[in-house]
């Protein structure tokens, strides 16, 4: 590991920055994170961000370490000092180090860390392939609104798509998908989107959240409502979003070509409104044509 890390009030080298072996994150997944998108240096989708991370905060009875206006400095001042045109920041909050026991500890103070990552996820050749995914079952907890830190149950099934040599792993339960692995996961059919409405069973992702108002604000359609497997594969397009990777068509589930086996038109539209709208907040030229 390389670069500088931000760990409880202080700026390390990777390979400095350490937490005990008491820390509840440690002990128990007792924390929250969060990954936010970093382009032309600057951190986009900032006010979703910061509006998730209060979400998880609040749900597991957590305060905030720092305030949100130091908070979003300290990440600014991450990314000059590791120098990041684009890519990600990922940050973390557990409730600290106490004595090993499952009640919450009383005036503890909280461990925040923070490290970022270069990915040109803008001209990746994503986006022109497309990516395969596969169907695995959902083996999570129920609060997955939540964005915990405890992801094994991720872990396990995001090994089971490399393993089949997918990009990614869209979960389902009772017939229907809930979402990806690392991501949202939508399809089209009829010229319209289709995504799991907000509950307890998916995290609000924030790229979702953006594509939907993208989409209302340039009249395309949208249905929030579940879907199975089998809608999956007979639709016209599929794709997914994060933090890292954006906007991605989805071109083979389970071995089956979707659609024609090539990015939709209405996906590369969609991917083409979201990189058009982080380039205008970040200050740096429009999307190139090549984002098509």
């Amino acid at each position: 590991m390389e670069g500088i890390v931000f760990i409880n009030d202080k700026f390390v080298p990777a390979k400095e920055a350490k937490v005990s072996a008491f820390d509840r994150g440690f002990l128990f997944g007792d924390g929250v994170y969060e990954v936010v998108p970093v382009v032309n240096s600057t951190i986009v989708d900032k006010a979703p961000f910061l509006q998730r991370l209060e979400h998880s905060l609040r749900a597991v009875g957590m305060s905030w370490p720092y305030s949100k206006e130091r908070y979003v400095a300290i990440l600014e001042d991450l990314i000059r000092r590791n120098d990041i045109k684009e890519g990600g920041v990922y940050t973390q909050v557990t409730r600290g180090v106490a004595p090993r026991d499952f009640a919450y500890p009383t005036d503890t103070p909280p461990t925040c860390m923070a490290f970022t990552m270069a990915k040109d996820f803008i001209n990746t050749p994503l986006a022109k392939s497309g990516v395969s995914i596969i169907t695995v079952e959902d083996i999570r907890w129920k609060r997955r609104d939540i964005k915990s830190i405890a992801l094994l149950g991720q872990c396990m099934v995001k090994q089971e798509a490399y393993e089949s040599g997918a990009y990614e792993g869209w979960m389902v339960e009772d017939g229907f998908v809930t979402e990806g692995i690392t991501s949202s996961a939508y399809i089209i059919k009829d010229k319209i989107i289709i995504t799991r409405p907000l509950s307890r069973s998916i995290l609000p992702g924030i790229r979702r959240k953006c594509l939907l108002q993208l989409a209302a604000t340039n009249n395309i359609a949208i249905e929030e409502r579940l879907f199975t497997t089998d809608e999956a594969l007979d639709a016209d397009e599929a794709l997914l979003s994060s933090a890292t990777s954006l906007v991605l068509p989805v071109v083979k589930i389970d071995g089956h070509a979707i659609g024609n086996g090539k990015p939709g038109e209405m996906t590369k539209r969609l991917r083409n409104l979201y990189v058009q709208m982080v380039q205008k907040e970040s200050g740096g030229a429009p999307a190139s044509s090549s984002l098509r």
